[in-house]
This record gives structure tokens, sequence and C-alpha cells, in this order.
């Protein structure tokens, strides 16, 4: 039986230091499952991403552009507050 694809696509490119703080911030976030996706050898990835890396893609196709901070992610995500 296959598990469902995440709810959550990060875009990110290799040697990215926003990449590895939106990295951070999903942690801080907990958030539970994401997929990477690397737009360095997708040329049409390239050209969609190339210049707005690190983006965050939900199921439904809405998008979060870079910077995100952890509240931001969590309303993106339909994540409950950790005081909830």
């Amino acid at each position: 039986m296959s598990q469902p694809p995440p709810a959550l696509q990060l875009f990110q490119r290799d040697h990215c230091p926003l990449c590895d703080q939106a990295l951070d911030v999903l942690a801080q976030a907990r958030v539970p499952d994401f997929e990477t996706v690397w737009i360095d050898d997708d040329a049409a990835l390239e050209a969609r991403y190339g210049a707005r890396v690190p983006v965050l893609r939900g199921a439904d196709g809405r998008e979060l552009d870079w910077p995100f901070d952890v509240q931001a992610l969590r309303n993106f995500a339909g994540l409950a507050s950790p005081a909830d």
C-alpha cells in the first residue's frame, strides 16, 4: 500500500543559505512531513523557481515564497499552534 504524497513540497537548490534557513523554520514549526524538490537539474523548475527559492507548495497548489516565519508557515500548512 503506497503512502499519500507529503502535504508540502519545499523547492530549493544546492548551496542556498536561504534554503537552509527555510529548513530551520520547518523544523521550528514542527512540520511533520514534507518533500524536498531540488530544482538545479530541471530546466522547467529552474525557470519557474530559480529566483524565488526557497518556495513551499501545498497539495492544493498554493505557494508560499520566502521569507516566511514559523507562524506564517503554520498558517499556510493549516497546523495548530503549539498552545492549541
